[in-house]
């Protein structure tokens, strides 16, 4: 490979993965991405001022590590090219890139229209800490277009949204969202996290932005924290010089350099990951004990037309429900697993699976009443099993799951 790799746009998907901005070290010709530990950077010759507002950080020399790094440089580099993207930011986690588009775009005054079940990290800060600055949000089912129209204000600003929803796997049509978005002058941002671009680009469906919490599948070994916020570059830039300098959650090199490295196998992990999770939901919908199966890939989901439309590969990721007490299977789980993990997070290599209790997330969370709390009834009932699939083989997976249930 020289050291003049090919334009992301050049490359198929999962080349962008292991090659998107991947450029060899020019003095040793090292070929993984270095791992640059240092805080600070000399000045160039003849430079000795700089102000970050309202500047292009990725056009200035590596100056500090709050604003800039080589490491998480390459990482953003290779996350705009999986998403077909002009720019990233990379972030200390999820939520922080959460944090970032929220308060980039949004200011007191504005309005937002957040997803009514969307990552309860970023569905908390959005309905608990932006009303105290004084931005209006409304949590809304963007399934309903009319919802949607009837959610939007003169003031609304920014629409977030998430597909598939986590924990009940409901999905968001993003090419009606994005329309009705564009057409209203309002930003639309994805959470991207189940998915990952190996599954869907919302980019190429509209949106304007992509979140991800790549601490999940696109690090994939459950070892690194980090989020991103991936669109076009006057958006991106806006973001960094704002919430990249100012909000403090930067992305350490160590953690941006565990990550790349994740990256460079995301397409056959997804692949097996998604490929055993077909198995699986086959299974549980089989099983006695399994009250409902939720699998975007499964025929019968709910929404299986729009998972056809746009989604590459089924998820991996698994809901359902048991006939008998969850709290009791719950914790025969918890004693008799021994390959699965009784646990939360989810995306890593191992699975994982944990028990959402509608009762305890509606308290925690989500906080619906009337026909809101009915339609989440319809996905979840009184709670659901949420299974991360990983890279184990499959028959010592569906033994684990027996071990449970049966």
């Amino acid at each position: 490979m020289s050291d003049q790799p090919l334009p992301p746009d050049q490359m198929q998907p999962a080349t962008r993965a292991l090659d998107a901005g991947l450029v060899p070290d020019p003095l040793t010709g090292a070929i993984a991405p270095n791992l640059v530990a240092s805080v600070n950077n000399v000045f160039a010759p003849g430079s000795a001022g700089f102000s970050a507002e309202g500047a292009d950080l990725t056009e200035q020399p590596f100056l500090y590590a709050r604003w800039t790094n080589p490491t998480v440089r390459a990482l953003e580099e290779r996350l705009a090219g999986l998403e077909g993207a002009e720019d990233a930011l990379a972030t200390a986690t999820g939520v922080a890139a959460a944090a970032a588009v929220f308060l980039t775009f949004l200011k007191a005054g504005d309005h937002l229209i957040v997803s009514d079940v969307c990552y309860a990290g970023a569905y908390e800060l959005a309905t608990r800490v932006l009303p105290d600055l004084g931005i209006a949000v409304t949590p809304c089912d963007l399934t309903d277009p009319a919802a949607v129209r009837a959610a939007l204000r003169p003031e609304t600003r920014l629409i977030h949204a998430e597909t598939p929803c986590n924990p009940i796997l409901r999905l968001t049509d993003l090419a009606p969202l994005s329309a009705l978005a564009r057409g209203a002058g309002v930003l639309l941002s994805v959470d991207s996290t189940l998915a990952t671009p190996v599954i869907t680009r919302p980019l190429d469906h509209g949106a304007d932005l992509v979140i991800h919490s790549l601490t999940k599948f696109m690090n994939g070994h459950g070892d690194a924290l980090g989020g991103a916020v991936i669109g076009r570059k006057d958006l991106v830039s806006r973001l960094r010089s704002r919430a990249g300098v100012y909000l403090g959650a930067s992305l350490s090199a160590q953690n941006a350099w565990l990550i790349l490295r994740g990256l460079d196998t995301l397409f056959p992990r997804m692949r097996m990951a998604c490929a055993t999770a077909e198995r699986l939901a086959a299974w549980l919908a089989g099983h006695p004990a399994v009250s409902r199966v939720t699998w975007p890939g499964a025929a019968d989901h709910p929404q299986h037309d729009i998972a056809r439309r746009q989604m590459a590969l089924g998820g991996a990721m698994i809901a359902f429900q048991t006939r008998s007490d969850p709290a009791t299977v719950a914790a025969r789980m918890a004693e008799r697993f021994r390959v699965i993990h009784y646990a939360f997070s989810l995306g890593h290599q191992r699975s994982i699976c944990v028990h959402i209790g509608t009762g305890e997330i509606q308290r925690s969370t989500f906080r619906m009443e009337g026909a809101a709390l009915e339609r989440w009834k319809d996905w979840a009932g009184e709670g659901v099993f949420r299974l991360s699939v990983g890279l184990e083989d499959p028959a010592d997976l569906i033994a684990d799951l027996a071990r449970a249930l049966d």
